[in-house]
């Protein structure tokens, strides 16, 4: 008799938590219902900013309205927790690296996080993202971007960029004159309003697309598997270098619309 009541317990307790998660799915916490963001400055000493961020989506913008020496954050979050630690985001800046963390964990956990981060221009930056997708835009100074976990896109920006995503694609409609971008999962569509020195775009899984003003190019393409299709002038002893590769996708090089 004590056996099939402790059975009964466990299947009522297993019952109790599978509801709780399948309601805690059903809801989905968004950082877009917060209707009250936190706002704070960050003094900022040298001319690069680290920004270290953990499940979160961030915008980076670089802006001339923008106080000089400081970095200015709005955070905007949701979360809930149902069995396990109360969720919790904190922001920290320590010799010019800004670190934003959520803190979401238990077995019944809905959390979400998004951060706009307003740099002087003239600052270059760098971010490393552990989980969230990455938007910039007005850069005319060094930008470095890497997500182990989403997507990366930077528009109206005239600096050298580096960008690369472990899982998820990589967009950039820019002027800069070097790009290198990089995805091990995703596809790479670039799209550059001026003649660029150099670009170098590899996916490991997915196809590339790069869009060129027009101008004669050297240009390298590889795929293991997918076709190839180039339609700007070339020339092997261009200065402009363009290098597009694919292990499973389509390659395509062509002039801008």
């Amino acid at each position: 008799m004590a056996r099939t009541t402790l059975s009964a317990r466990a299947v009522l307790v297993t019952g109790v938590v599978v509801a709780l998660a399948a309601g805690a799915t059903g809801c989905g916490a968004s950082a877009a219902d917060d209707d009250h963001p936190d706002h704070r400055s960050f003094a900022l000493t040298g001319r690069t900013l680290t920004i270290d961020s953990d499940d979160s989506a961030l915008e980076i913008v670089a802006s001339d309205t923008a106080n000089s020496g400081t970095v200015d954050v709005t955070r905007w979050w949701q979360g809930s927790v149902t069995i396990g630690k109360k969720p919790k985001v904190s922001w920290t800046m320590k010799d010019d690296r800004l670190v934003l963390r959520l803190r979401c964990s238990g077995l019944v956990a809905d959390c979400s996080a998004r951060h706009r981060v307003v740099v002087p221009r003239g600052v270059a930056v760098k971010v490393g993202s552990d989980d969230g997708s990455v938007r910039a835009q007005g850069f005319r100074d060094a930008l470095s971007v890497r997500t182990q976990d989403g997507s990366v896109h930077v528009t109206d920006s005239s600096g050298p960029l580096e960008l690369r995503s472990d899982d998820g694609s990589v967009r950039a409609e820019v002027s800069s004159r070097t790009v290198r971008a990089h995805t091990q999962d995703g596809s790479v569509r670039l799209t550059l309003d001026a003649v660029p020195d150099r670009v170098e775009s590899v996916s490991d899984d997915g196809s590339v697309t790069i869009a060129l003003p027009r101008a004669t190019y050297r240009v390298t393409t590889r795929t293991d598997d997918g076709g190839v299709d180039v339609s700007v002038p070339r020339d092997e002893s261009s200065a402009h270098v363009v290098n597009a590769r694919t292990a499973d996708g389509k390659v395509t090089v062509r002039n801008a619309n």
